[in-house]
């Protein structure tokens, strides 16, 4: 019998909506999100892509993302967020446990110097195979970085968010996931990269972490 869509395992690919930082666009965009929807419904590796938007906003968006967990039940987290000023895609390597708002999110909140979880660990490792996908995506002639920062934003909220649901919450111990950060757009400024070249290392990456079970240089768990 063929495979059906719903009897595939899934692989779970978030964006966010515009916020304040939009670069000199003059419509409301975020690459992130146009990326992770370019995306949906596409397989790889033998699963099935999902994609959905979070807000900009601390706090809905982690439990936005784990009502996502629930509904979903992935193989594969990525999430995914525009980071104006970097001209590559910056595979992030860890998430750590502080909210510090240089700007208010979609809500007007502006968190400064708060934990995204109260006794949470200082800060998680990405549990995706990141110097592997780093290695797939330069090979493929795709700009393209290991971050050693997500920043204090709503990012690092989102990143550390998931890292901590799914260390802690019931049947997520074999799902791997972590964070990607996307340049600007040409017509939000520069560096950027254009649209159809993010769609493209996005699914690279994701290939390379479906294909790769041991990462070139581990590195996963919590740091105290």
């Amino acid at each position: 019998m063929p495979t059906t869509a719903s009897s595939l395992p899934r692989v779970l690919l978030t964006g966010f909506d515009p916020f304040g930082d939009t670069g000199h666009s003059s419509q409301p965009l975020n690459p992130s999100w146009l990326a992770v929807k370019a995306l949906r419904g596409k397989r790889i590796g033998g699963h099935l892509l999902v994609a959905a938007q979070l807000p900009t906003v601390f706090k809905d968006s982690a439990a936005e993302l784990v009502r996502l967990l629930a509904l979903h039940k992935p193989a594969l987290v990525i999430c995914v967020g525009q980071a104006g000023g970097r001209g590559a895609i910056s595979l992030e390597r860890v998430a750590i446990n502080v909210n510090d708002a240089r700007i208010p999110d979609n809500h007007g909140g502006q968190p400064v110097d708060t934990p995204v979880v109260a006794g949470g660990p200082a800060a998680y490792f990405s549990s995706l195979p990141i110097k592997a996908m780093l290695q797939a995506l330069q090979k493929a002639g795709v700009a393209a970085e290991v971050s050693q920062t997500a920043g204090t934003f709503v990012c690092n909220h989102v990143f550390y968010a998931l890292m901590h649901a799914l260390a802690t919450k019931r049947g997520f111990k074999r799902t791997r996931g972590g964070f990607i950060h996307v340049p600007y757009l040409p017509e939000q400024g520069a560096p950027s990269l254009p649209l159809e070249e993010i769609v493209r290392g996005l699914r690279l990456a994701v290939a390379a972490a479906l294909a790769t079970t041991q990462d070139i240089a581990k590195g996963a768990g919590a740091v105290s």
